[in-house]
């Protein structure tokens, strides 16, 4: 079952992922990014890591999204704004930064398996626990 969700919301993630940057409407953008962020609460929830999970959902994809959506119909765009087109340059240019900051990226992550979480990795007085004894600096900064 686990395996399912995953593929199902891998599949649905990097799709929606997909749309945001591709679709040409903002509002439709911002509720493809909802769905994402959606999806990424679910990878979350299946690591075991259950606060985590709904702090991606109470905080990015409702009151972080809600801002933006804010910020989208304040801005009041206007159809021609949307409709322009890019040249062949600028997708070349796009696609060659895009490869670029693939290949800085992905070969600093680890090929090892990583095993099964702790009983306690994801709860609320883990969390708060590391982030007062670990990471107490960067979080006060």
């Amino acid at each position: 079952m686990e395996t399912f969700l995953f593929w199902i919301f891998a599949i649905v993630g990097v799709g929606c992922g997909g749309m945001v940057v591709f679709h040409r409407n903002p509002m439709s953008s911002a509720i493809y990014l909802v769905v994402t962020m959606l999806c990424l609460a679910g990878f979350y929830a299946l690591l075991a890591g259950a606060f985590v999970a709904v702090i991606q959902v109470l905080v990015y994809a409702g009151a972080v999204m809600v801002l933006m959506l804010f910020v989208i119909m304040m801005l009041n765009l206007r159809e021609e704004t949307l409709q322009r087109e890019g040249s062949i340059l600028t997708w070349i240019i796009a696609a060659v930064i895009g490869l670029i900051l693939v290949v800085a990226v992905v070969p600093p992550f680890p090929r090892t398996p990583i095993g099964p979480p702790q009983p306690a990795f994801g709860t609320i007085e883990e969390v708060g626990s590391k982030l007062f004894t670990v990471y107490m600096l960067p979080f006060d900064q």
